[in-house]
């Protein structure tokens, strides 16, 4: 179950973190968290974990000055916080609807077993304020339509302030159809300022074959992730992604998240910034903001919404 690539991953740059570039014993993926042993210079507000669990398998997360929250990508689970036991039905894949979701508060150890094997994500930020366990279930979860014609994707809003009361985080999952672009316009928020919030951005990714092609079984499903410079600070991102990739966005232009054609692309997104106001609020690159106008006239990509 644990994804691979056609080529041995490297880092390619701190900011890019291909399948296997960011392992921390149990856990496929660990950056940014309080635990970690893979912490980025400079990031401060957001982590992400990912673990393959064999059937009957575990992981624990000591208690910690951070908010979580468990987001099963694939398979059910078990989530124990502090001794109480929460039943996340799950999903067949990320891409097959949205899945229930676990948020944990702050000071709390979290412990996640599945009987049946399968992945999982946690999210993560340091936080102060506490908010209680909540148990968000896959029909509770808002499904956003977004954009339209070859902009549109699928957004399960489980972790953004509308849906969540929590102290730092905003945590949500794209799913992009084959050909579609997603992150577009290409915006930023990198700034406290009027309309605008300071978050730093998580991108974790996973690919398919779209349904009905016929793809070879040696296939190569992947997508793009274009990141680059808002102000003087330098980046410059023009990633091939794949399942089990992440791409991090310190601050900059990003998008779009490209969905290459014959392959669909998922998404999980984590936010969290050092602003008052627990809200996302962007700003376009005015060379492309234009594009949003041209949605009205145009109907919603008749693939969404994914399900099983």
């Amino acid at each position: 179950m644990t994804p691979t690539h056609s080529s041995t991953p490297t880092r390619s740059t701190k900011w890019v973190y291909p399948v296997g570039s960011a392992l921390d014993g149990p856990w496929d993926v660990s950056l940014g968290t309080a635990d970690s042993q893979t912490v980025i210079g400079g990031w401060r507000h957001t982590g992400i974990k990912i673990a393959t669990l064999a059937a009957g398998g575990s992981v624990t997360l000591p208690a910690a000055r951070e908010e979580r929250i468990v987001v099963p990508l694939g398979g059910a689970f078990t989530v124990s916080i502090d001794e109480v036991d929460y039943d996340l039905a799950g999903r067949r894949s990320v891409f097959t609807g949205p899945s229930d979701v676990l948020y944990s508060g702050t000071n709390t150890s979290v412990t996640i077993t599945s009987l049946v094997g399968g992945r999982v994500a946690v999210a993560t930020a340091p936080a102060a304020a506490h908010y209680p366990a909540r148990l968000i279930r896959a029909a509770e979860i808002p499904v956003e339509l977004r954009g339209a014609g070859n902009c549109s994707r699928q957004v399960h809003n489980f972790g953004t302030p509308a849906t969540l009361e929590a102290d730092r985080f905003i945590v949500c999952e794209v799913l992009t159809p084959a050909g579609n672009w997603s992150s577009f316009p290409p915006h930023k928020h990198d700034e406290e300022k009027d309309g605008e919030t300071n978050l730093e951005e998580i991108y974790y990714f996973e690919t398919r074959v779209a349904p009905g092609a016929s793809a070879p079984a040696d296939t190569d499903a992947l997508g793009y992730q274009r990141v680059y410079a808002s102000d003087e600070r330098p980046i410059d991102v023009n990633a091939e992604v794949r399942t089990g990739d992440v791409v991090l966005v310190p601050y900059g232009w990003h998008g779009p998240a490209m969905a290459a054609p014959g392959y669909d692309l998922y998404y999980l997104n984590v936010m969290a910034g050092p602003g008052a106001v627990r809200d996302w609020l962007i700003s376009d690159d005015p060379h492309h903001g234009w594009v949003r106008g041209t949605w009205t006239d145009q109907l919603i990509d008749p693939r969404l919404p994914f399900s099983e």
